[in-house]
């Protein structure tokens, strides 16, 4: 991710001058300090007839002091101005909807007439192959699990844990739920687990390879309930039309979903329903927005750690020269 460099606070540098304004402006510090009173200091007085007066000791400043300082004030301005790294604004995946699979695992998906890594496969096996793959993808989505046959569970109330909800995929198989079709009884299971949610945006993708076989509710008259919930049905056909091995009824299916706003799709094989799931993600794509925090690395401890090293070594430095001198005045006293 690009990284800018700022000042957070630039208004700091005016404060540059400062320790000049107080050199100038401020009086020098007067300091009291003993004096040696000397016999003669008297008649030393009278000889040279000169008169007793205040008098001061003013201490030289080292240029290379003065540098240092500084070089240590400007270090710490730049330190107290904050310079940082500023990404660019993150996007976080925005939760924007209700998605909800609503999967036939009735007998039927039970047939090994669909073909995966050159294996052949009972049906549910492969779907929930390639379910695995799109619920990863609906990051920012939550989303929910039904299951039906003769009835239908849910097996996943709607939740963003995507993990939870592909483990929960993974434990189901053919039969749990009777060996029966009920799709109308499916749909009505899925309004009724929208209906307890607040979010607005309502999606249903129902994956089927039989024709409805349940008297209690019509699949259309239960599309009709889930319509004036605004729950939008995608309807995917398992398996070949008119084939020995398939009783799918695709126009049911069309119907659903032309009634619901959604659109239907025929799944032949794992390829194609791995290409309608793609699709499927550009239908409802993910939505995203910007944090409103950017992610800043602070760089204050470089300028501020120049300056407390440059003054720790300065320090030490004196600390010598002034050990030297000692050391040769007292050779020089001994000489």
């Amino acid at each position: 991710m690009p990284e800018n460099f700022e000042i957070a606070n630039l208004w700091v540098f005016y404060l540059a001058p400062l320790p000049l304004l107080i050199y100038w402006l401020l009086p020098p510090l007067r300091m009291k300090s003993a004096s040696l009173n000397l016999p003669t200091y008297s008649y030393a007085l009278e000889y040279t007839g000169e008169k007793p007066r205040k008098g001061a000791l003013v201490k030289r400043r080292g240029i290379i002091k003065g540098l240092v300082f500084g070089i240590c004030w400007i270090l710490v301005l730049v330190a107290l101005s904050s310079p940082q790294l500023v990404g660019e604004p993150e996007l976080r995946v925005k939760t924007s909807r209700n998605f909800l699979i609503t999967a036939d695992i009735s007998f039927s998906m039970a047939q090994k007439d669909w073909i995966s890594d050159g294996e052949r496969v009972r049906r549910w096996d492969a779907v929930k192959e390639v379910l695995h793959d799109f619920i990863k993808k609906r990051e920012g989505d939550r989303m929910g699990l039904i299951f039906f046959g003769t009835n239908a569970y849910v097996q996943a109330p709607f939740t963003p844990d995507l993990v939870t909800v592909d483990q929960l995929l993974e434990e189901a198989d053919v039969g749990m739920a009777g060996q029966m079709t009920h799709i109308g009884k499916a749909i009505t299971k899925s309004a009724a687990l929208f209906e307890k949610d607040t979010i607005e945006t309502k999606v249903m993708l129902l994956l089927t390879d039989g024709v409805d076989s349940g008297t209690d509710i019509l699949p259309l008259d239960a599309a009709n309930l889930a319509k004036e919930d605004s729950i939008m049905i995608y309807t995917i056909g398992i398996g070949v039309p008119g084939d020995g091995g398939s009783d799918l009824d695709e126009k049911t299916l069309q119907d659903i979903a032309e009634l619901t706003g959604g659109q239907y799709f025929l799944a032949k094989d794992t390829e194609r329903l791995a290409q309608i799931y793609d699709e499927l993600n550009k239908l409802e794509p993910i939505e995203y927005e910007e944090k409103e925090n950017r992610p800043v690395t602070l760089l204050y401890y470089y300028p501020l750690g120049a300056a407390i090293g440059l003054m720790l070594g300065m320090s030490l430095l004196l600390a010598l020269v002034n050990l030297f001198q000692k050391m040769r005045r007292k050779e020089e006293t001994y000489a």
